[in-house]
Formats: structure tokens, C-alpha cells, sequence
């Protein structure tokens, strides 16, 4: 967190620019995902911004229907917005984006025979997604990732009350958080798409205009970055992570308790009956200790009440010398897939889909079922800006809020062996 935000293409994200963004759309100018990206691309007239007013290259493009072949108009969202589903590709890998709550809808990568196949949930179609069915398959959560507890929360001596949608909290930003948003593609490129959102202050019941974006890309085959950015003219609390849902097997036709899985956290954050953490960081233990490869159906009856996992653990591993730190490895021995996490973060929610009941149906007709896939979010702690002596959530004005986390991907018929990375 410190000065101004290089951007794709040698822009600068600042203050100016979340200024010119609230300024455009009360104007009556582009719709908001569009003001966005405007104020990304021409800025507020400060030292690092743009201050002509030509439509950005690719709102025109996206406006006027014309799709290179890696990108399809999906549908359109309830505004009447095109949403464009982007194709990413690195060797054999291919990672599809759309632009509504910035979420990846798909990720193909090869087994240990190398054939190509599924590894997340998601749908075909764009109805679930927004019409308030898919469980935040893919999306970006936020502004808060995760849990506030009664929706309420102190910053700088003044209350806040947030829109309630999971019994008396907030979960992943409210009732019309970043997933139910339609974000802008600022850059694209084979390897690589950067999507923008302005969220003003007040929605949802958080404080300040804040101008968000992430940028996935396949560096190499085989590993899939994703990397956050915002900024905010006042005070607030930040936490985004990316919701999706794997299943290295089959991408969810059936369950995952196969899967072996490891996390480099010796503490987790105990929560109450509404999923809130306590305050306690505990040591892990019985089926709540992960540090070794475990499958995962053997913990499941023992952990909330038979309901699964859905516990934010501390990571405890030391940082690389790129920042990043180990967090995760999960095995799938009938495919030999494996997925490896590292993170910036302190924190991972471990969350097995015990709320999957089978009535979704998924790409290719698959039913979804309980345990039919897991999510590993990276983060920071579930109600952190009720507890002080979590790591802070809070981004004032001048600071620069940053994050970078990566997933790679490969198969071998035997079980990793070693430190997870």
C-alpha cells in the first residue's frame, strides 16, 4: 500500500481517477462498469492521468458486437449490457472470463495422461449467474470477502451499517456485492484480461468510492495469476478474493472427498453458530489439522456438524522472496491433477460446498451436489474489522490496496512429495 497503481499499459491508478469515475456516471455517462474503466484510461487531469475523452478501444468494440475469436457475447445482464465471455490460452491450459462479477466460468487443464478436461463448477449459460442461483461459482467477492458480523462495523470512531444477506451478516460484499456487478475489460490479450468496477460510497453501506481491479493471466501453462488492485477516497475495509469452486476430477459430476489435501496453517480462526469467528486463533487439531495430505472425505463428518469445512485458516508458512507464500496442495489421484496455491494473504477459507444440495445443474447437465467441489479463497480473516488484533482490512485515502494470488496446475500418476512450494 503505498502511492500511485501502475496499470496495464503504463497507467496509473490514483485518486484522480475514482474522482473522474463518480464524476462521469452522475453525469449520465457510461454505465458503471464503463465509468470505471473511463476514469482508468483518462484519469482526473493529475499528474498520472489521461485527460482526453476518446471511448476506450475495447467499450467499442464490446458495444458494437465485434468479438475477435477468443471473446463471445454470453447473453445480456439485467440492464441490457452485453456480457463477453473471454477465452485465455496458454499451451493446453484455457481459462474462460466474463465480465459480470469479473468470474471465471471455466478452467481446462490436462491429466496425467494428458487428456484435457474440467476443474471447476460453473454454468454454460448466463442465467444462473445472474439471476441469484449460482453460489458465487467463479465471481470476485467483495467489497468484503466473507463474513461482517451483524453487518455492522466502527472505522475511525464512526458506525457503519452494511445490507444483511446471510442470516444477521454480511457475506461477500452484500445483496448485490462485485459478483452481481458488470465490470469492464480495460486489457486483454491471449494470456491475459484486466477487468475494472467502480463501487461508490455508500452501496451496499460501505464507505467511500472505490475503483477496483484484477487482471488474471496465464504466465506459463499450467499456472493461472490472479492480481487485485484498488484504491478509495476515504477510509473503508477491502478484502477480495476469487470464489471458485474446484473439482480436479471432473469439475463436479462428483464428489471431492477423494481429494488429498494439504494447507500450510498450523492455526485457524474457530467460529460461532453463524459462521463468525470467535476472536481465538487455535491451534489445529484432529480433523481440523491439515498440515499433511489428507483426504478430504475424512474430516467431513467431524467438522461443523457433518456440514463440512468452511473454516478460514491462518497461514503460517514464511514468505518467498517474491512475497508469495505457500498455502495449499490439493492431490486428485484418479486424474494425477494437482493444484498448488501460493498467496500473499495471511489467511485461506477452506470451504467444501456442504451447502450444494443437488438442484443446480451444471455445464453438461451435471447435478451439484454436497462435497462436489472445494474453494481455497485467499484472504484476510472473516470479520477482521470487529477484531483489532486481526491483521487490518482497512485502505485509507492515498494508500493502495494490492494482492496477488496464484493457482498452477499439473499431473503426475504419484502424489506430490516435498514442501508444497
Amino acid at each position: 500500500r503505498s502511492g500511485a497503481l501502475p496499470g496495464p499499459r503504463g497507467r496509473t491508478l490514483t485518486l484522480a481517477m475514482v474522482l473522474a469515475a463518480v464524476a462521469w456516471r452522475r453525469l449520465g455517462g457510461a454505465a458503471l462498469g464503463g465509468a470505471a474503466a473511463l476514469a482508468l484510461q483518462q484519469g482526473g487531469g493529475g499528474a498520472h492521468c489521461r485527460t482526453d475523452r476518446r471511448p476506450l478501444p475495447l467499450l467499442s468494440r464490446l458495444d458494437s458486437n465485434k468479438h475477435p475469436d477468443d471473446e463471445k457475447v454470453l447473453g445480456v445482464d439485467p440492464s441490457g449490457k452485453s456480457v463477453v465471455l473471454r477465452t485465455l490460452k496458454n499451451g493446453a491450459m484455457r481459462v474462460r472470463v466474463m465480465d459480470w462479477g469479473a468470474t471465471i466460468t471455466s478452467v481446462r487443464v490436462p491429466d496425467k495422461d494428458g487428456v484435457v478436461g474440467e476443474v471447476a463448477l460453473g454454468f454454460d449459460e448466463l442465467a444462473p449467474y445472474v439471476d441469484g442461483r449460482s453460489p458465487y461459482f467463479g465471481c470476485v467477492a467483495g467489497r468484503y470477502a466473507n463474513r461482517i458480523q451483524g453487518g455492522h462495523f466502527q472505522l475511525d470512531g464512526q458506525g457503519y451499517t452494511l445490507v444483511t444477506n446471510n442470516g444477521p451478516n454480511a457475506l461477500h460484499g452484500g445483496l448485490v456485492g462485485f459478483d452481481k456487478r458488470h465490470w469492464v475489460c480495460q486489457a486483454a490479450s491471449d494470456t491475459s484480461v484486466t477487468l475494472a468496477l467502480l463501487s461508490e460510497d455508500g452501496e451496499e453501506g460501505y464507505p467511500g468510492n472505490l475503483l477496483a481491479k484484477v487482471t488474471y493471466s496465464l504466465p506459463t501453462e499450467g499456472e493461472l495469476r490472479m492480481e487485485y488492485e484498488a484504491v478509495c477516497d476515504k477510509p473503508t475495509v477491502v478484502n477480495l478474493t476469487n470464489h471458485s469452486y474446484w473439482n480436479l476430477q471432473d469439475g463436479g459430476a462428483r464428489s471431492v472427498k477423494q481429494h488429498e489435501v494439504q494447507l500450510a496453517a498450523r492455526l485457524y480462526t474457530p467460529v460461532d453458530e453463524t459462521s463468525i469467528p470467535t476472536g481465538e486463533v487455535r491451534a489445529v487439531g484432529g480433523a481440523m489439522d491439515l498440515t499433511s495430505p489428507t483426504p478430504i472425505g475424512k474430516g467431513l463428518a467431524q467438522a461443523d456438524g457433518g456440514m463440512g469445512y468452511d473454516h478460514n485458516y491462518v497461514l503460517t508458512s514464511p514468505p518467498r522472496q517474491d512475497g508469495l507464500r505457500a498455502c495449499g496442495r490439493v492431490y486428485e489421484p484418479t486424474s494425477g491433477r494437482c493444484m498448488t496455491v501460493t498467496t500473499d494473504q495471511p489467511g485461506v477459507q477452506f470451504y467444501t460446498a456442504g451447502y450444494l444440495d443437488g438442484s443446480l445443474e451444471g455445464r453438461g447437465g451435471a447435478k451439484y451436489h454436497k462435497f462436489a467441489g472445494f474453494c481455497l479463497e485467499t484472504q484476510h480473516f472473516p470479520d477482521s474489522p470487529n477484531h483489532p488484533h486481526f491483521p487490518s482490512t482497512v485502505l485509507r485515502r492515498g494508500e493502495v490496496y494490492r494482492t496477488t494470488t496464484v493457482y498452477k496446475f499439473d499431473a503426475s500418476p504419484s502424489p506430490p512429495t516435498g514442501p508444497i512450494a
